[in-house]
C-alpha cells in the first residue's frame, strides 16, 4: 500500500520525508488557502522540487479546461513523469480524465462517494480514485463498505486504477485502510506520526535502553563535575558549604595523603546541630568518628551502583579511583537518568 501525505504544510512535509517511505504528497486548494499560500504556482513548485510525487488540482469546469490547466501547470516546470492531476468527479471530470491519460499524464479522479462514481474514473483509465471516507462517515453513511467495493471491482474487471483512501480522521483508519486492501492511502501528519505508537512498545523500548544503560555505563560518565572533599581539620562549617556548593548531600573525609577515610552528610549534621545547637559549626571533623563509606570504583558499571543504593538504601554513593575520592554519585543523578524512580 503506497503511503502518500496529505499536506502542504512545509515543516510537516519536512518531517514525514525524512522517513524516506513516503511514496508521494497529496494537496488541495483548501489546504493552500488554510495555510494563507498568496502564489499558488510558486508553492507547487517548490513541492515539486521536494516530494518524489506530487498531486495537484486541476480545475476547469469544462473537460478541455482542465486539459488547458494541466498543460499549464506543465509548462511551469512541473514534471508529466511525477506529477498527479486531481480532477474532481462529473461527467466532464471523466471526459478531461479520458483526454489526460489519452496524453499520457497521471490523474487522480477524486471527490468520490459512490461505487458509480469510482467505476467511471476507472472505466476512464484513472491513475487514482479517491473516496473520502471521513467526510462520508460524517454524514452516516458506511465509508468503509464503498472502499471495500471500490477495490473488489478494481480486481473484478483488471482496472489498473489504484483506490486512494483519503479524508482520513483517525489511526483507526489506517489499519481500516490495510484489511480493506487499498492501494494507496494519503494521511496527514497528526495521524501518520501515531502510526508507530503503542505503551507495550514504549514500555518495552525503555526497558531495553534501562538495561542497556546499566551493563555498558561506567559510573564515571554519570557521575558531576562536583568532588566535595574535606579533611580531618576542616569544621563542620566548612563541610555545609560545600555541600551547599554542590548541591550533593554529602562530602567525602580524605586524609592527609588524600585516602577516604570516612563521609559526612547532611543526615550527620542534621543530628548533630539537635545535639550540640549552633556550637557545632566550630567542630572540626577530627571531632566525629566515621565509618568506612559506601564507595563504588569509577570503572564500575552502573548496575552495581544502582544494586548498592537499593540494597544499603542509601542516597549517595562515593566514587573512586583507587582510594582517592573522584566524585559522588546522588540518587537523583539516576532519577534523572530514569533508571531510579
Amino acid at each position: 500500500m503506497e503511503l502518500y501525505l496529505d499536506s502542504v504544510n512545509l515543516k510537516e512535509i519536512e518531517e514525514a520525508f525524512k522517513l524516506g517511505t513516503i511514496a508521494g504528497l497529496t494537496t488541495t486548494p483548501t489546504f493552500m488557502h488554510r495555510e494563507g499560500v498568496k502564489d499558488v504556482d510558486a508553492m507547487i513548485l517548490k513541492l515539486a522540487s521536494i516530494v518524489p510525487v506530487l498531486q495537484v488540482e486541476a480545475l476547469g469546469k469544462t473537460a478541455e479546461e482542465v486539459l488547458k490547466e494541466a498543460e499549464r501547470l506543465i509548462s511551469l516546470g512541473l514534471n508529466p513523469k511525477t506529477t498527479v492531476f486531481k480532477i474532481p468527479v462529473s461527467l466532464e471530470g471523466i471526459r478531461a480524465c479520458k483526454m489526460l491519460r489519452d496524453k499520457g499524464l497521471l490523474v487522480n479522479v477524486h471527490l468520490i462517494y459512490t461505487l458509480q462514481q469510482a467505476y467511471m474514473a476507472a472505466n476512464a483509465g484513472a491513475t487514482y480514485a479517491c473516496p473520502l471516507v471521513g467526510r462520508l462517515q460524517d454524514q452516516g453513511h458506511d465509508a468503509l463498505a464503498l472502499v471495500e467495493q471500490c477495490v473488489e471491482m478494481v480486481y473484478q474487471y483488471g482496472y489498473d486504477t489504484k483506490i486512494m483512501f483519503s479524508s482520513v480522521r483517525t489511526v483507526e483508519h489506517v489499519r481500516n485502510a490495510i484489511n480493506i486492501g487499498v492501494h494507496t492511502i494519503t494521511v496527514p501528519w497528526s495521524i501518520l506520526k501515531k502510526l508507530t505508537d503503542n505503551n507495550f512498545t514504549e514500555l518495552g523500548t525503555k526497558q531495553f535502553y534501562d538495561h542497556t544503560l546499566l551493563i555498558t555505563t561506567k559510573v564515571s560518565e554519570v557521575i558531576r563535575p562536583e568532588n566535595p572533599i574535606v579533611q580531618l581539620r576542616d569544621t563542620v562549617m566548612d563541610a555545609s558549604l560545600k555541600m551547599t556548593e554542590s548541591g550533593l548531600g554529602a562530602v567525602s573525609l580524605v586524609n592527609d595523603l588524600g585516602d577516604l577515610i570516612g563521609v559526612f552528610t547532611d543526615g550527620n549534621l542534621r543530628r548533630a546541630l539537635k545535639e550540640s545547637g549552633k556550637s557545632l559549626l566550630d567542630k572540626t571533623m577530627a571531632d566525629f568518628s566515621f565509618h568506612p563509606p559506601l564507595s563504588i570504583q569509577e570503572d564500575d558499571i552502573l548496575e552495581k551502583a544502582v544494586q548498592l543504593i537499593k540494597e544499603n538504601k542509601v542516597d549517595n554513593l562515593v566514587v573512586l579511583n583507587g582510594n582517592k575520592p573522584v566524585g559522588m554519585l546522588d540518587v537523583q543523578d539516576l532519577i534523572k537518568l530514569d533508571i531510579l524512580g
